[in-house]
């Protein structure tokens, strides 16, 4: 799988998350067959255009943690995921350290690999030229 295709499994998975559910970048990554590259996740949606036509719903991929990822100093990414989230009727907290959290027990989209995964087609053969994560993150 090269990169053009990786960005094309993430958004066509993403679009599959239900309004009003979330996943992490590593579950993302587990559904399109490559489990280690719940980074090259975060970097594909981060690059997704927003005239993207269908919509990609990016909004609705968060940290493994439940917490919403910072875009770094002076940036006002995190709080619109926020705002799209709360728009759709996910309740967003706020954490002990000020972070912004969504809890996956209540609205965690969490479905095996493989099943129901791009219309019922199976994930792909995790053969990539992408570099993988220094360390697998939990999902």
């Amino acid at each position: 799988m090269d990169s053009a295709e990786f960005h094309a499994a993430v958004y066509d998975t993403v679009r599959l998350i239900p309004h009003c559910r979330v996943t992490s970048y590593g579950h993302i990554a587990k559904l399109i067959g490559m489990p280690r590259h719940s980074r090259h996740v975060g970097q594909a949606l981060k690059f997704l255009s927003p005239d993207t036509n269908p919509p990609v719903p990016w909004h609705r991929v968060i940290g493994s943690s439940g917490a919403i990822s910072s875009r770094g100093p002076g940036t006002q990414g995190a709080q619109r995921q926020r705002d799209a989230l709360v728009a759709e009727g996910v309740e967003v907290t706020i954490g002990r350290t000020g972070e912004m959290r969504v809890d996956f027990a209540r609205w965690g989209w969490f479905p095996e690999p493989g099943i129901g995964v791009a219309a019922g087609a199976s994930a792909p053969e995790p053969s990539v030229e992408l570099e993988p994560d220094a360390e697998p993150a939990p999902t």
